[in-house]
């Protein structure tokens, strides 16, 4: 159905407006060369003092232009994927999982460009300098083309597709845990559907979150002289002996406070959405 990819770009949007600034701190500690940062707390501190709050939506443009079509084909893509397949947890799984890898060909190109712009600027960084992320993208493709456009894919598919296969079945989990017996998921409340899309987010970030540092390292890299990394693997051990199993987990609590509200107001706006689409057309059936 349409209304699936409909529901999903609103629900994206309003997820970006309240988690674009704890994503900013998470990608500045997954990526700094120095100790530049003691924590997120810090990060954040730092970050307002120097460049103002305007720092922390660094970047955002990017998520803003194509979060829409990202949640619309995720929640598009997962719906009607579920309508071919018999209810239950599984299906949850293998829905999610091909919605997440599908999403994948738009998230890559405007995760790399978003965080290059996020990262600039920070000492022991050179190399080109952009003035947002549609310019990053335009110098990234006359640099590379669409294979420089696409660094980190392999990575971001690695991430998405069993990210989003425990996003949907822990989703699923939640609101199972919340229903009275004999009701179906249109009694939970608004505050239901906040804690489940908050916990939700929260469960997929933690079992894929050493693999977005990496993601995250390997595209904010430069590019030839510039270039720390020579491959993922590469990547992989540089950050291992950077500081050891602890480098993966760098910006974890930042990611872990930006997933609830993110997440939380992304499912909530969804699930609203089609409640409401849902009930209009029930209503036109009656009239």
């Amino acid at each position: 159905m349409a209304l699936d990819f409909v529901a999903g770009c609103l629900g994206g949007l309003s997820g970006i407006v309240v988690g674009h600034p704890f994503d900013t701190v998470k990608v500045r500690l997954q990526t700094q060369v120095t100790r530049r940062y003691s924590g997120t707390v810090n990060c954040f501190a730092q970050i307002i003092k120097q460049e103002t709050v305007s720092g922390l939506y660094k970047g955002m443009l990017s998520p803003m232009a194509g979060v829409g079509l990202i949640n619309a084909i995720i929640f598009g893509v997962q719906g009607n994927v579920l309508r071919f397949l018999e209810p239950g947890l599984s299906s949850q799984c293998i829905a999610g999982g091909i919605a997440g890898a599908v999403q994948s060909i738009v998230c890559c190109p405007m995760e790399l460009a978003k965080t290059r712009v996020q990262v600039q600027n920070l000492a022991g960084r050179t190399g080109q300098r952009y003035h947002g992320s549609f310019d990053c993208l335009q110098k990234i493709y006359k640099q590379g083309g669409i294979k420089g456009c696409y660094r980190g894919m392999a990575l971001t598919l690695i991430r998405e597709t069993p990210s989003f296969a425990i996003y949907f079945a822990t989703f699923e989990l939640y609101c199972a845990a919340l229903i009275p017996r004999g009701q179906d998921m249109d009694c939970i409340g608004p505050l239901g559907l906040l804690f489940a899309g908050g916990m939700a987010g929260i469960s997929s970030w933690f079992f894929t979150y050493p693999i977005d540092v990496i993601k995250s390292r390997f595209q904010a890299d430069g590019d030839g002289r510039d270039r720390r990394y020579q491959s993922i693997l590469d990547c992989v051990r540089k950050t291992y002996r950077s500081g050891g199993l602890h480098a993966f987990s760098q910006g974890l609590t930042a990611t872990i406070l930006r997933a609830f509200p993110t997440n939380a107001a992304t499912f909530a706006t969804v699930t609203i959405t089609l409640r409401f689409a849902r009930s209009y057309d029930k209503q036109l059936e009656l009239a």
